[in-house]
């Protein structure tokens, strides 16, 4: 496939995933090209199982696999708790992997969101312990993905942990590390709700070159039981326009970049 199709699928993608659906006339407008050469980009698409085609349009396919859990009241609720600032947290975290890297997803809905934008990348490796993201990836040649293994320790989660989590993370070694928090406080560092995750998560930090956290601005200034790793460890934030200046001046004063999306 040539560089210039490549190009234009991306472009395609990115447009559908902050917009959901768009018509081949917006579609055009923003990748350029001729309507069939955008029509058999769209064919491409949704054979990789990335999009699907309408009536004079396409729409970015949601993947099927939470269908089991849609009637589930505890899953919905964390899933359409600030979706829209995850999306875009999602987005941003997305462009900062280059291709060539080996980067760590932690579970978490707005990590979730991390891994749908890379859906339509290639040559990029990713180890996580959701079970959910392993799946969203795995049908993506350019992408391959390794899971940790380990026990989901409690219902409706997706999130492997235990000894067989952290003995695969002992063997590997990652780029970045992009981390989904419960809580994020100037003193208290990294925090999220179960030990045993916060284990898996501490083990990921430590084998990876760079820390991201990707949170939005409701977890800021909160502290949940679990602690996972200080401040000083992480490197970059990224969150959502609803953060305040005041509220992220403390992350700033001890040097973590800010990325507000």
């Amino acid at each position: 496939m040539s560089d210039a199709i490549n190009r234009r699928s991306e472009l395609i993608v990115k447009f559908l995933l902050r917009t959901g659906s768009a018509t081949i006339e917006e579609i055009l407008a923003v990748a350029g090209s001729s309507a069939p050469s955008i029509r058999r980009d769209l064919v491409r698409l949704e054979s990789r199982g990335l999009i699907r085609r309408t009536h004079g349009g396409a729409t970015l396919v949601e993947p099927l696999l939470y269908e089991p859990f849609r009637y589930d009241s505890s899953f919905l609720a964390r899933e359409q708790r600030y979706a829209e600032q995850k999306r875009r947290i999602g987005l941003a975290a997305a462009e900062l992997v280059q291709a060539n890297e080996s980067i760590g997803l932690t579970a978490g809905t707005t990590t979730t969101h991390v891994g749908r934008s890379l859906r339509h990348r290639d040559k990029i490796q990713v180890v996580t312990n959701a079970i959910n993201i392993g799946m969203e990836l795995c049908n993506q040649p350019g992408i391959r993905t390794y899971l940790t293994g380990g026990v989901v320790p409690w219902a409706w989660s997706f999130s492997l942990t235990g000894n067989a989590a952290l003995g695969f993370l002992d063997d590997v070694y990652m780029d970045k590390v992009f981390l989904s928090v419960t809580g994020l406080d100037a003193e208290r560092g990294a925090t999220t709700l179960e030990t045993d995750e916060a284990l898996v998560f501490r083990k990921m930090i430590k084998q990876a070159k760079q820390v991201i956290v990707t949170a939005d601005s409701s977890k800021l200034g909160k502290v949940s039981p679990a602690f996972i790793c200080p401040l000083n460890e992480i490197q970059t934030l990224i969150t959502d326009t609803d953060a305040s200046s005041e509220s992220l001046a403390p992350f700033e004063r001890q040097g973590v970049r800010i990325l507000r999306v």
